[in-house]
């Protein structure tokens, strides 16, 4: 049997990274543990969750215990570049981003991959609950993992065939469970520690805060409208509202009002009652297939609007220009602009794009 090859494992301090680290050594692979210093608002440099002082300790202790060679890489300037500016823009103009995309695509498995790459790594791990399959033709498949509940298939369907070929993920094939298991027979000391939950960057986890301090334009209030065009109120700027929202409206009603669209040219808000809400159609852009390849025509498969969001059944027809129209069999509460639409058949993850605002 040859050598198992140098990985690089992207270690966060937290459990899951930590006992992706642990099963490689025990693989046999030669590991390096490698940590992002990201960015934070200034004065709050103790608030990323993905890189506070006691997470950089507990990643060297790990590695310490497992006794691998840690290297912590600065990578403030591209994260706030690639995806602060990425978060802002996308409320600014009326989305709601998901930046845990854009940070898999652009910092982890480009700017931390190329750093893994430079140190005579030939792949990376992270701590993704995600399996791969090489398929007949060669190529990498992404598929959901066993435990369905922490299932990572939906962020890193912004991957590509190249980034693919350097990629372990260790974790894809267990549980939650069985992994804290491991974390305490490896006796690491992060076994207890609880899962991250928000946004890296949000500090005290409140987008709204942060935009207003990053992004002061976005406090432009206007109307807040139903879809007969009466007037029902106020809103404090269309950034602070998402598609589905019903707390926070400040309007009086004798029936829940939800927020069912935003229209920025004219900076309302429009809501109504529950049965106005849903869609059976989207068109998502910039859609990535995962085989690098277009489906010929349109296809029957699974569809996740949201991260958290169920499985829905969908006719799906390939566009040009990287673009694809979905249909879902039965109305759907939560599509919204900004985030992405991810395709599955079975437990294979296909691709997805980003879901655009309604003409």
């Amino acid at each position: 049997m040859g050598k198992k090859p140098r990985v690089v494992v992207a270690m966060s301090g937290g459990v899951d990274s930590s006992v992706a680290a642990a099963l490689l050594v025990q693989q046999g692979y030669s590991v390096i543990g490698m940590m992002m210093r990201l960015w934070n608002e200034p004065g709050s440099e103790s608030a990323n969750r993905c890189c506070t002082p006691d997470s950089m300790a507990l990643a060297r202790r790990v590695a310490a215990k497992l006794e691998i060679p840690f290297y912590a890489v600065d990578a403030q300037q591209v994260f706030h570049d690639k995806i602060v500016n990425f978060f802002i823009d996308g409320y600014v103009q009326g989305t709601t981003p998901n930046p845990c995309l854009m940070c898999n695509r652009h910092v982890r498995w480009e700017f931390l991959l190329q750093r893994a790459l430079s140190l005579g790594a030939e792949r990376m791990a992270t701590g993704h609950y995600v399996r791969l399959k090489q398929t007949e033709d060669g190529k990498a498949s992404i598929l959901r993992a066993v435990d369905d509940r922490k299932d990572q298939s939906y962020v890193l369907h912004v991957l590509n065939q190249e980034q693919l070929s350097h990629a372990i993920f260790p974790l894809g094939d267990y549980t939650k469970p069985e992994i804290r298991q491991m974390a305490r027979n490896f006796n690491l000391p992060v076994s207890e520690r609880a899962d991250s939950q928000d946004l890296c960057f949000l500090g005290d986890g409140d987008y709204r805060s942060f935009l207003i301090r990053q992004a002061p334009q976005v406090v432009r209030p206007g109307p807040i409208l139903d879809r007969e065009g009466t007037e029902l109120g106020e809103h404090q700027g269309l950034a602070f509202y998402t598609i589905g929202q019903r707390k926070g409206l400040g309007i009086s009603s004798l029936k829940p009002l939800y927020v069912l669209s935003k229209d920025i040219s004219r900076n309302t808000l429009v809501v109504g009652p529950a049965e106005q809400l849903g869609r059976r159609e989207l068109s998502a852009a910039s859609f990535n297939w995962l085989a690098g390849e277009t489906p010929a025509g349109p296809f029957r498969a699974e569809v996740k609007i949201r991260y958290k969001a169920h499985y829905a059944w969908a006719t799906v027809t390939p566009l040009e220009a990287d673009r694809v129209h979905i249909r879902f069999d039965v109305p759907l509460r939560d599509i919204t602009p900004g985030q992405a639409a991810v395709v599955y058949i079975g437990e294979v993850c296909l691709g997805g794009g980003v879901i655009q605002a309604e003409l």
